[in-house]
This record gives structure tokens, sequence and C-alpha cells, in this order.
């Protein structure tokens, strides 16, 4: 496989990412998925769905994190990082 070969997967590959994320976001918010448990106002374009969205997966990280810091730590520690 030559560069220009790789170059070309991997732009299609994150397109298809790209693509499936914005479905993603945009079938939330005209099902109201995102706004039943994480708006409290309509998600009336693609940005404010994106914030609820945004907002749900903090949400969901700190409660995560919350509960398994020794994990994080230890992940953090063999990168080489002091989590303290």
């Amino acid at each position: 496989m030559n560069i220009k070969e790789r170059d070309e997967t991997s732009l299609k590959r994150h397109f298809i990412l790209v693509f499936c994320a914005y479905t993603f976001i945009l079938w939330h918010r005209l099902t109201g998925g995102l706004r039943r448990q994480w708006a409290n106002k309509p998600l009336n374009n693609f940005t404010q769905a994106l914030e609820a969205f945004r907002t749900a997966i903090s949400f969901r990280f700190i409660k995560w994190l919350n509960q398994n810091w020794d994990v994080f730590s230890a992940y953090k520690a063999s990168l080489g990082f002091v989590w303290a």
C-alpha cells in the first residue's frame, strides 16, 4: 500500500465517522432523545443538540471517574503522567 492509498483510506474512514456522528446527533435532535434527559429547552439546531450531547458525555465521564479513580490513575501512570 502506497502513501496515496493510505491517505485516501484514512480520509474515507474520517468522513464515515463524521457522517455517523452527525447522523447520530441529528437523529437524537429529531426524536427528542437528548432533550428528554439533557436539556430543559428546545434543541432547535444542530449546535444546541451537540451541546446537549457533550453535556451527557461529560456527566457520564465524571460519574465513571468518581467510581473508577484507581483505573484512571493507573492508565495515566502507564503513560508517564502523575495524576494526583
